[in-house]
């Protein structure tokens, strides 16, 4: 093995030195001097690999968070919908107490551009397992309105945790992350134990209205309805979900 071949290439020296300086000093820490510095190499070399530094904080975001996606389509293999919610709640809050930096730039610093590709996969995959619990007839609003919520609250949870661990007070918000879990999907989703039995003819309906709405939407086109047919449905069970007293959003 030559040394050429041992000594990391100009782009790969910078991911890495991003990735540090991010991990270290948070996204003010990154800047074109810092990185330059630390990867050794001049500024013009950033701009040449990256286009700019959103171009390369997009990258070191695309790279922190593949692990994380990773687990994340492998928590929609198999097994029941509503597990694989609260597991992925957990892998949310597990990335981000494990990576403050990288998910307050994510999540919390919302700047154009910046890791809109690798959150956006994240909420897909949220959206799917959402739909399967619509389709097996369990949630309470709409598929666009329950990914809302579990998304906000899991990323409110995710701050609160980022931000009393680095206080050191973590150990004082145990079972925050699992009751606030739990507390967001009972609301949203029916238990099968009590399904029809405690709710209103409203609520039943919404229920079916929403898985309904749910599997004509994962047709793909191959329902038997012409586009305005269709349109004209959707609404119809959108309006469903949305009377009052059907919990809808």
């Amino acid at each position: 093995m030559t040394a050429s071949e041992t000594i990391p290439q100009p782009r790969e020296r910078i991911l890495r030195a991003a990735a540090d300086l991010l991990a270290e000093g948070g996204r003010e820490a990154v800047s074109t001097r810092s990185v330059s510095a630390a990867a050794g190499v001049q500024a013009q070399t950033i701009y040449r690999q990256f286009g700019d530094m959103q171009g390369l904080l997009d990258e070191v975001a695309q790279r922190g968070f593949a692990s994380y996606l990773a687990e994340k389509q492998a928590n929609l293999a198999s097994g029941d919908a509503v597990d694989q919610l609260r597991h992925g709640w957990d892998l949310h809050v597990a990335f981000g107490l494990a990576n403050p930096a990288l998910y307050r730039l994510l999540y919390t610093d919302p700047r154009p551009g910046e890791g809109a590709t690798v959150m956006g996969e994240a909420y897909d995959i949220l959206v799917q397992l959402v739909t399967r619990v619509a389709e097996a007839g369990r949630l309470r609003m709409s598929v666009e309105a329950a990914a809302a919520m579990i998304h906000a609250a899991g990323i409110g949870v995710t701050v609160t945790l980022i931000s009393a661990s680095a206080a050191g007070l973590l150990a004082e918000h145990e079972g925050l992350s699992e009751n606030t879990r739990d507390a967001v999907l009972a609301a949203l989703i029916a238990d099968e134990r009590d399904t029809g039995a405690a709710e209103s003819r409203a609520e039943r309906g919404a229920r079916h209205a929403v898985a309904l709405k749910a599997l004509l939407d994962e047709e793909d086109g191959r329902q038997p309805f012409t586009p305005g047919e269709h349109l004209l449905l959707t609404e119809w069970l959108t309006r469903l979900t949305s009377r009052p007293g059907s919990g809808g959003d």
